[in-house]
């Protein structure tokens, strides 16, 4: 089986290709990437190709399946660019994949694909995927939904998977996942447990994660069964403010969600930060997600706790901890940070 990953460098990426290397079922991995990492894995070979830009048919040609994983967070000041990206490159890998009569898509949509729903139960897929407006991230991804509902009525044929992941945390991925959030003025050993004292208790902030390499599994059963439409995927428990100060060791202050946004906005409008209001709006606003269909269908149950994949990001976070992939790389921002703050912390690629 011959399986096609773009976008196969990243947090989930790797874990992806991790998983695929080890399924028996699978016995060659392209990875598709922008920029080839120096070394490839077990399986694999590498592909340096832009989804905007390049041909991808016949990087296709031959595959069993493609998972498209392939998307950009960053520059979050130029959204036209983002849209070029997430939106128009997602439908030229579609289009490439019915072309090339691959036989599955797995497409990674997220929680944020969900409008606004409960924080007080669970929801499962039928939950409407309109996303929520003041997100880029959500409207994207609720657009490319819409896309694959195309596709669908258009090649009935192939067999498409949305999996709709909670936020996805890894050691590895710290340092991306810094400069994609926070930005290069974080330092790192302000994240020890001694040295946060409070947690802010925001209405509504409850959330869910999942472990990256628990997702690559996901991703692999998607490939190997025949699966078809869309799987949520969160580990338990659902974590909130209280959940929060306990792995810290620190105490709950009210905060108004009004004004963590008007801070976020602030700090974000001035290049502070590289992280718009909209992913607050986002985290206050989707609903927690039920896994069972998952665990039912897949047989997938995720190996690790939310706080275990939480504890560990954070860790990675104070280590400075990457991967030897372009995007995990924990020098990709340059001595100092300084390549970041040449982008303008998210103004440009």
């Amino acid at each position: 089986m011959k399986v096609v990953v773009t976008g196969a460098t990243g947090n989930v990426g790797t874990s992806v290709l991790a998983a695929l290397a080890e399924e028996p079922a699978v016995t060659e991995i392209v990875g598709v990437a922008r920029r080839r990492p120096p070394a490839a894995g077990a399986k694999t070979t590498w592909l340096e190709r832009d989804i905007v830009r390049d041909d991808l048919a016949h990087a296709f040609a031959g595959a069993d399946a493609v998972v498209h994983l392939a998307w950009a967070i960053q520059p979050s000041h130029d959204e036209a660019m983002l849209h070029a990206i997430n939106v128009a490159g997602s439908e030229r890998v579609f289009g490439a994949a019915a072309e090339a009569g691959v036989g599955a898509l797995v497409y990674a949509s997220s929680v944020g694909a969900y409008a606004p729903g409960p924080k007080d139960r669970s929801v499962d897929e039928s939950w409407p995927a309109t996303g929520i407006e003041s997100s880029f991230y959500s409207r994207h991804k609720a657009i490319v939904e819409g896309l694959l509902d195309a596709l669908e009525d258009d090649v009935p044929e192939l067999r498409v998977v949305r999996m709709r992941p909670a936020l996805i945390f890894k050691g590895e991925a710290a340092s991306e996942i810094r400069r994609l959030f926070a930005g290069p003025f974080l330092p790192g050993f302000l994240l020890r447990p001694q040295l946060i004292p409070v947690v802010p208790r925001i209405p509504e902030l409850r959330f869910q994660a999942v472990h990256s390499l628990d997702v690559g599994d996901a991703y692999r059963r998607a490939v190997v069964t025949d699966a078809r439409g869309a799987y949520n995927l969160a580990a338990d428990p659902v974590i909130d403010p209280d959940e929060l100060a306990r792995m810290l060791d620190a105490r709950t202050v009210p905060v108004p969600a009004r004004a963590a946004r008007v801070l976020t906005d602030v700090t974000w409008r001035l290049h502070v930060q590289p992280t718009p209001p909209g992913w607050l709006d986002l985290a206050l606003g989707v609903p927690v997600m039920d896994s069972s269909r998952a665990r039912r269908e897949l047989g997938w149950s995720p190996a690790r706790a939310s706080t275990e994949a939480l504890e560990e990001l954070l860790e990675g976070l104070r280590r400075g901890e990457g991967a030897r992939t372009p995007p995990l790389d924990p020098e990709a921002g340059g001595p100092g940070r300084v390549g970041e703050l040449r982008t303008g912390v998210g103004e440009k690629q």
